[in-house]
């Protein structure tokens, strides 16, 4: 990503460091900037600068899917057995509160920051685009606890808990009422913020999942949201289905929302580390060794044909250094080998090499440093046409969600389906193979009712997992949350 977008200069991000006694901010007082509703809607780039958490906070919690997992290789990725906690949905609140915590505290520290902001901020446009951007956080949340805290102000004291029905009415008032003051300005300045296209998706998922959150779903609203998007001629389905998630791909026409990040500038993105092999620095002449982490649920790399294009995410067979020679782990060949025999296995070079490991994201050759230049994508247009798809077939408009679902497959250069084919446990599988990796499988298997299934060596979860546990650090410090069912 070269397109890192700095909309408050550096200038008044920085003051002079000689009097160590000069009072710090957490947001820009107007009294010293943002008198003029300029200067107000420069004060958006810090708080922006949140959501490119999105990526490293959430990938965490994915191999909660049957998408991921995290195997033991020997005393590799051991780690107190929280990994396969994560995988077989048998997390603790007391023992894996850290990882439920960095959900939680990454929301509300955001919403803080946004409401301290709200507080100085008059020019009609900026409120709206904070706005949006609070209620985007408080989804996140939603999705995540179920029952939250909604905070649309800054107070003092200990708030209370709303439910989730609650929560969902709040955001749902929210982005309606500052819809009106959105930009409909698509990339340049706009790229990476919140504007109607931004809020018109994501309204579509939070219908999307109206059933989960309160029990009654709204699948003509996704329809009519994603249409908005899908009709509007501002995005397109490039013709490379990788080029969205390439090194470079601030100019894809697909994406509607990114997070911007630069290698040196907004470092973050890294997913080369975790799921490349050791040996693998030598495949793509990287400056550091990964780790050789987390890989594809066997079962879920098998789901794509051989002539779906987006099976090439995935590395497996040989692998080669970057002057063509091939690798050995040990002394044996570096086979990547997509079939995991356990969750916990012995050490050992055979161990090693086991998994699919994902390339959906481009890997950045003779990359000297840790993070990578790719931009991470949290809504796209290829979602928004399979979203419109699935509340279609709910709805019993089959030839609507043929229709979209196979823009989809030409695309993946796959055989369309047929109305009889398209059922809606075959929609997840396609949204799955679309999906993939992009942090959406949890919610879908959710909505689906497919979370609490058996899976290769996942026995079948209890339902009260669907919600993770309110971190317990909160539960401490405010008496008002109460932990959700099955975790007391």
């Amino acid at each position: 990503m070269k397109k890192i977008i700095r909309i408050l200069s550096i200038g008044v991000l920085m003051a002079s460091c000689t009097d160590l006694t000069e009072n710090t901010y957490d947001v820009i007082p107007t009294e010293k900037f943002g008198s003029t509703p300029a200067q107000q809607a420069a004060l958006i780039g810090p708080l922006y600068n949140r959501v490119g958490n999105y990526w490293p906070t959430l990938f965490w919690v994915y191999p909660s899917t049957d998408e991921m997992m995290i195997p033991t290789r020997g005393g590799d990725w051991g780690d107190g057995g929280q990994h396969v906690r994560m995988y077989t949905h048998t997390w603790d609140a007391i023992q894996d509160n850290g990882r439920f915590n960095g959900i939680w505290t990454w929301c509300y520290d955001a919403i803080t920051a946004i409401n301290l902001q709200l507080a100085s901020v008059t020019e009609p446009s900026t409120v709206a685009e904070l706005r949006a951007l609070r209620a985007f956080f408080h989804y996140i949340a939603l999705d995540h606890f179920g029952n939250v805290i909604i905070a649309d102000g800054v107070s003092s004291g200990n708030p209370p808990q709303s439910t989730s029905k609650q929560v969902y009415d709040f955001i749902e008032k929210e982005l309606l009422e500052i819809y009106p003051n959105l930009s409909e300005t698509v990339g340049g300045a706009y790229y990476t913020r919140f504007n109607k296209f931004v809020v018109d998706m994501l309204l579509a998922k939070l219908y999307l999942n109206a059933e989960t959150y309160t029990g009654t779903p709204q699948w003509a609203k996704v329809v009519d949201y994603t249409t908005r998007i899908i009709g509007s001629g501002k995005f397109s389905l490039p013709s490379d289905f990788f080029s969205t998630f390439s090194v470079n791909n601030q100019d894809s026409p697909e994406i509607i929302l990114a997070t911007a990040f630069d290698k040196t500038k907004r470092t973050g993105f890294n997913i080369q580390m975790p799921v490349l092999h050791y040996r693998q620095q030598l495949e793509f002449n990287i400056g550091n060794s990964p780790w050789n982490g987390p890989c594809a649920v066997p079962e879920f790399y098998y789901s794509f044909s051989d002539d779906d294009i987006r099976k090439n995410m995935w590395m497996v067979g040989q692998r080669y250094a970057a002057d063509g020679t091939p690798l050995y782990d040990d002394d044996i060949p570096l086979i990547l080998n997509p079939e995991v025999p356990a969750l916990v296995m012995p050490g050992g070079a055979d161990t090693r090499v086991r998994g699919a490991r994902c390339a959906k994201y481009e890997i950045q050759k003779n990359n000297p440093l840790s993070s990578q230049d790719n931009d991470f994508v949290v809504y796209r247009l290829g979602d928004a046409i399979l979203m419109r798809a699935e509340a279609n077939l709910r709805l019993g408009n089959t030839a609507a969600a043929l229709t979209d679902v196979n823009v989809i497959r030409e695309r993946a250069g796959v055989a369309p389906y047929t109305a009889a084919q398209l059922t809606l446990n075959e929609l997840l599988a396609e949204r799955g193979r679309e999906m993939a990796w992009e942090l959406h499988k949890r919610q879908d298997l959710i909505r689906f009712g497919k979370f609490n299934d058996p899976w290769r060596f996942k026995p079948a979860s209890p339902a009260h997992t669907k919600l993770f546990p309110i971190p317990n650090d909160q539960l401490k410090l405010n008496p008002n949350l109460k932990q959700n069912p099955g975790y007391n």
